[in-house]
């Protein structure tokens, strides 16, 4: 169960929060708001106006909440300009996995029915449970999540007003018009007038758009520190040829990728640029073939760059741990890569079972040349998306016990690894295995592990990535234990079988919650180790 929605003077937590806002301290930004009943503004923790007295505030879990009791957002420090709240990946009950999918858009296309349909409850229940929960319905959340979005497309692209009303989720140029006259004290002319914004399509020398499909230029908020070279290395190293594209340099770092998306197809563009102090800056661009899709390819995006986390508590709680304090001061602010579509994911953790990084890319980079549909993106490096489900039944066909393998097939693994590859594809087909952010990462491993050839570490490994799991553990994982045993974590004369019981047994006592985050961190101290580079053992 997550803590009380609103939190008023003498409550447990109220003056921690309070010495954050005296601080002004924008590591917490997001993570609540401040209500301020003597104005009837609420603000961001980091805001620069004078503190407020004791008397005259309120925290509220989420602006929605703010909002409902009556206050608006503050003018000056933007309060819905923030990175989103971490919780929402930290913890795992329905309340978290509601704001996942209403992130990702799910109320703006199936209503509310159809996102108490997802999480297995009525409406009426699910409305009760996020008021208590949260202190706003579904309705009231989704509504503040339009407001988010619509301020970032009036202030950060050039979208006619009633294009801005439907790409943020409202269903009348009327409701957006009430709902930031209501939220921000000002129409939505006013807020644009008050930004200093860039073209969002691309132009031709004559000012006319380049092409058809909607290009809009996102701000990406985030926690500080990030650390942009390590997320986009590990991206660089599985990047798949015409699905993704990555540039790195030491001052500025790109990645690029294809989506398939409710709307139609789209890609994504983030560049990560050092700023003054070493920080690293991003921002997005986003390619859609409907601007409805803003929500959905938006909340992919930063799961994929992990936008959302909170690194002072993860390096904190990390750096607590004698051996990882070096690799944690090292890489400040060390994100876990999240998936852009979880059933690609699937497919992509299953064909790297037992073999090295490079030896999954070359795989799927047939498989992609082979079934993947061509796509013309303006974004360089990026021509064709991922195969579907029924795409890769298709490219891969059944083997037969005793069947002689194709030495030009697409995927050339073994019979029955291609085997277990189609039983997946088929069962997320059939809705026997259901992939996506909000799925009960419990409910998930189940489903996994009872598919043939799936086991401990591909469920842990798809969790890492799928559901942005922050304590995400792959048993078996060889490069997990090299990297232990480079830092003397481990027994150097334990058998291979007692030193992943043994580093498990260690991660659960000394890493937990954040054994995703400890994980990118021992990988990293294994790239010093000659340990050959098979990843797991799963049977």
């Amino acid at each position: 169960m997550g803590e009380n929605p609103v939190c008023t003077p003498g409550e447990r937590g109220f003056e921690e929060r309070y010495r954050a806002i005296d601080a002004r301290d924008a590591r917490f930004d997001g993570q609540f708001y401040t209500a301020v009943s003597s104005t009837g503004i609420y603000c961001r923790p980091s805001c620069p106006a004078r503190t407020p007295k004791r008397e005259h505030v309120r925290f509220y879990l989420t602006s929605a909440a703010a909002h409902e009791a009556g206050y608006r957002a503050c003018k000056r420090c933007l309060p819905e300009a923030v990175p989103g709240t971490p919780q929402w990946d930290v913890r795992s009950d329905t309340a978290a996995r509601a704001m996942r999918l209403i992130n990702d858009g799910v109320i703006d296309r199936q209503g509310v029915e159809g996102l108490a349909m997802r999480l297995g409850y009525t409406p009426r229940h699910l409305n009760r449970l996020l008021v208590s929960e949260l202190g706003a319905g579904a309705l009231a959340l989704a509504r503040a999540r339009r407001a988010q979005s619509a301020r970032a497309l009036l202030t950060g692209t050039d979208l006619p007003l009633g294009q801005v009303a439907f790409a943020a989720g409202f269903g009348s140029v009327r409701q957006f018009n009430d709902c930031v006259r209501e939220v921000f004290d000002a129409t939505p002319s006013q807020l644009r007038a008050r930004a200093h914004r860039r073209p969002s399509n691309e132009e031709s020398a004559d000012g006319t758009a380049a092409a058809d499909a909607v290009l809009l230029d996102i701000d990406l908020p985030v926690r500080q520190p990030y650390d942009a070279p390590g997320l986009f290395e590990f991206l660089a190293q599985r990047a798949l040829a015409g699905i993704e594209s990555v540039e790195l340099s030491a001052e500025r770092l790109r990645y690029a990728r294809t989506l398939r998306l409710p709307g139609g197809p789209g890609a994504f563009e983030v560049l990560a640029e050092r700023a003054r102090g070493g920080q690293w800056k991003l921002r997005g661009r986003l390619e859609l073939s409907k601007v409805t899709d803003v929500a959905p390819a938006l909340a992919r995006l930063r799961r994929v760059f992990d936008l959302d986390a909170d690194p002072s508590a993860v390096d904190q709680a990390l750096s607590a741990v004698p051996v990882l304090q070096p690799l944690v001061a090292a890489r400040p602010g060390a994100r876990v890569p999240g998936a852009a579509d979880p059933q690609e994911m699937v497919v992509r953790a299953q064909v790297g079972q037992q073999i090295s990084v490079a030896a999954a890319r070359g795989h799927l980079n047939r498989l992609v040349a082979h079934a993947g549909e061509p796509y013309s993106s303006r974004f360089p490096g990026l021509d064709r998306l991922f195969p579907t489900n029924e795409q890769i039944l298709q490219a891969v066909p059944e083997v037969y016990p005793g069947e002689p393998l194709d030495p030009e097939r697409v995927l050339r693994l073994p019979g029955q690894a291609s085997n277990a590859i189609r039983t997946s594809a088929q069962a997320m087909i059939g809705g026997a295995l259901a992939v996506d952010c909000a799925v009960d990462p419990r409910e998930l491993t189940a489903q996994l592990v009872a598919l043939p050839r799936i086991g401990p570490w591909t469920a842990g490994y798809i969790a890492l990535r799928v559901l942005a799991d922050p304590d995400a553990w792959m048993p078996g994982d060889v490069a997990l234990l090299a990297g232990a045993r480079s830092l003397g974590l481990i027994d150097p004369s334990l058998k291979p079988a007692a030193a992943h019981r043994a580093l498990g047994d260690f991660a659960a006592e000394h890493f937990a919650p954040w054994r995703s985050y400890a994980s990118l961190h021992l990988w990293s101290a294994a790239l010093t180790n000659p340990t050959p580079r098979r990843r797991r053992t799963d049977s």
